[in-house]
């Protein structure tokens, strides 16, 4: 399901480049399990929690966003979306962890899983050492993958809706509202490959956009590997 995004877009010609390590990403076991929910609960409460410690870093990316751009309705649109991550994202994502028994305080505490760790800090390096379309590429398998994986997960035929405990998440990242932030994020990347000689850059941010996707799968990964080795 490929409808998320029009044929032609920044984003549809990265993810097609990227193919293999996408589907690898949002195929994932760890989303299959979330689908028909046999997932392991340890699973789940593992990706939680360093979900959480991921938000941090996501947000702290939106800042350098700020930075790195160019006008100041670029600079007011990465600004309302670091607010929106600092002060109603990360309340709900604590809200929802604790339905699953998991405080914030808890979550403070947890160490960073190395999956973590590599994925945020590429993530920062990428605007760093680049410019806001980097950035911007580096993000995209995250905040439009998440979406594509809500989409596809509502189009699937092995969907449990009654009686699974995942199904909530699905919702929200399946819903009007993040479904709108994704398509304005595959808007922004052609706005700012075409200011920014996307064309031209196309190989590089392919390697960054597929080295992206490869880190999410292993996000997921490190879910599962949490599950196994749980008693």
């Amino acid at each position: 399901m490929d409808a998320i995004a029009a044929p032609g877009t920044l984003f549809a010609r990265l993810r097609e480049d990227a193919r293999s390590s996408w589907e690898a990403y949002i195929a994932h076991p760890f989303v299959a399990g979330l689908t028909d929910g046999s997932l392991p609960e340890a699973a789940f409460r593992r990706y939680l929690t360093q979900d959480y410690l991921f938000l941090i870093h996501f947000a702290r990316a939106y800042g350098l966003a700020v930075v790195k751009h160019a006008t100041l309705e670029d600079m007011r649109g990465a600004a309302a979306t670091l607010d929106a991550l600092l002060n109603h994202e990360m309340r709900l994502h604590v809200q929802f962890c604790a339905e699953w028994g998991i405080g914030e305080a808890e979550m403070e505490a947890e160490a960073e899983a190395e999956e973590t760790m590599a994925y945020t800090r590429y993530v920062l390096e990428r605007g760093l050492a680049g410019d806001v379309l980097d950035l911007e590429v580096a993000l995209a398998p995250c905040v439009i993958g998440y979406a594509e994986i809500g989409a596809r997960m509502t189009a699937d035929p092995r969907l449990k809706r009654e009686g699974n405990r995942y199904d909530a998440w699905r919702a929200m990242y399946a819903g009007d509202e993040f479904q709108a932030i994704a398509a304005e994020a595959i808007a922004r990347l052609d706005r700012l490959g075409g200011a920014r000689g996307a064309e031209a850059r196309f190989p590089m941010l392919a390697r960054t956009f597929d080295e992206a996707c490869r880190l999410e799968a292993r996000f997921w990964q490190m879910g599962l590997e949490a599950a196994r080795g749980a008693p």
